[in-house]
């Protein structure tokens, strides 16, 4: 069963991050005093009193505002309201009561949702008179609370918690999610490959590119039950055009952050522009964390084509990724939609190639057949022994060879091996990982 959920609703700069940030226990929302920063629905979980829930924080609400981008966080906001079993509608207990705040109270009224007035910014008792204009809102009462000092938020959770709808089976079934993120360059599709999967406006889409600067998790069950939790994330730039302390640094933070939590990366590519070197810095990022792959080579619908074209640039885009050239290569166009609906398909089965266990029978039947096949390699008159192999786990799939010298183990051979593997027991879409450990038992 899913979980309850509960928005964070308010104008924009009057602390929703700050307190979402809060509870979460860590930074996920980019907090900083810029109107607009958020401008997308940001998901966590929630743990208060034994009460499970998801909290989203939304991009400020501006209502008349023509600008694109608050028009989209107006729209992002909205889909929370809609989503929400309990909704936290935030204002500025320093600024005091807008008309602005009146505007967005008449909006939650005919949502018929429940609703917390949360005054935020109260740091100490003597404030607690300036909450009193905000039941012109007709809300109810106003909770008092200081999102940077911790204050008044035990008391707020608690209030949540007992508006909450009951909803058993909120426990983990044992089934797995598969953690899917989608990173490449900015512009190149992520949000609406994200929103062709959901079948939903689920994250903004603009043709700015770094539109979407927080990773953020929607989750999706298939028609067939696998679950998939969709983490849309920045753009990753290169260093160089990244200032230090700018909000796009956290955004590449998170999307290497994004990187490193997930299951399954998928790798988008632009099909104007080919392999460039970012891409090929981000799937060393992927490489390295050990993580499954499936390259996407979107707007494909842009190419001009021949009967060879898909085969010429697959080679070309494998060739670019030399250490990842086991990862399957999909053309789509997440614009039209043609050929997305193999993305997810192919997701999972790239999770069950990072998941699988081989015994250790079939593994050494293997690895004897592939000696036998091409002798290890000799070095001052000694030669290479592989005692055995056996696999020490996966995510991503990793094996241990005992050998009688490490140094004797060149990494063509490695590679030979690896090739091997894969062409036996396929391993398509993962990284594997071979462990050298010396024994000492050479004759």
């Amino acid at each position: 069963m899913s979980k309850p959920i509960v928005a964070v609703i308010g104008r924009p700069n009057v602390g929703k991050s700050t307190f979402f940030n809060k509870v979460a226990g860590r930074r996920i929302s980019i907090v900083e005093d810029t109107p607009g920063v958020t401008r997308d629905r940001i998901y966590t979980d929630v743990e208060w009193q034994g009460r499970v829930f998801t909290m989203i924080d939304t991009g400020g609400i501006d209502l008349h505002s023509e600008d694109v981008f608050l028009a989209q966080m107006r729209r992002q906001a909205q889909i929370a309201i809609e989503t929400a079993d309990v909704i936290l509608f935030f204002v500025d207990g320093r600024a005091g009561m807008t008309a602005e705040d009146a505007e967005v109270a008449d909006m939650l009224r005919k949502a018929a949702k429940p609703v917390l007035l949360v005054v935020n910014k109260i740091d100490s008792i003597s404030q607690n008179d300036d909450i009193y204009e905000f039941y012109n809102l007709g809300l109810g009462d106003p909770w008092p609370v200081s999102a940077a000092n911790m204050m008044g938020l035990g008391d707020l959770l608690e209030e949540i918690c007992r508006l909450l709808p009951a909803r058993p089976g909120e426990e983990e079934d044992g089934t797995h999610v598969i953690q899917l993120a989608v990173v490449g360059r900015p512009n190149v599709g992520k949000s609406s490959l994200v929103n062709r999967l959901l079948g939903q406006e689920r994250t903004m889409v603009s043709d700015i590119a770094g539109t979407t600067r927080d990773a953020i998790d929607t989750l999706y069950r298939a028609p067939d039950g696998t679950q998939f939790n969709l983490i849309d994330t920045a753009g990753i730039r290169r260093k160089s055009t990244v200032p230090d302390e700018s909000i796009e640094k956290y955004s590449v933070l998170r999307a290497i952050a994004a990187i490193q939590r997930c299951d399954v990366a998928l790798l988008m590519i632009d099909a104007n522009d080919g392999v460039t070197e970012q891409d090929t810095k981000i799937a060393g990022i992927i490489h390295e964390e050990g993580k499954a792959v499936v390259v996407v080579v979107n707007k494909w619908d842009a190419v001009e084509k021949d009967t060879n074209t898909m085969e010429r640039v697959r080679k070309e885009v494998l060739s670019s990724l030399k250490f990842m050239d086991w990862a399957p290569v999909l053309f789509l166009s997440a614009l039209t939609g043609q050929r997305t609906h193999k993305v997810l398909e192919t997701v999972d089965q790239v999770w069950a190639q990072n998941s699988k266990r081989i015994p250790t029978g079939v593994l050494n039947d293997a690895l004897a057949d592939a000696t036998a096949d091409v002798q290890p390699p000799a070095q001052n008159g000694r030669r290479l022994k592989i005692f055995y192999v056996t696999q020490q786990g996966v995510n991503p799939p990793t094996f241990i060879f005992f050998v009688n010298d490490e140094k004797l183990m060149h990494f063509t051979y490695q590679r030979y091996l690896e090739n091997y593997f894969r062409k036996i027991f396929d391993f398509t879409g993962t990284p594997l990982r071979f462990i050298i450990r010396e024994r000492k038992r050479d004759a």
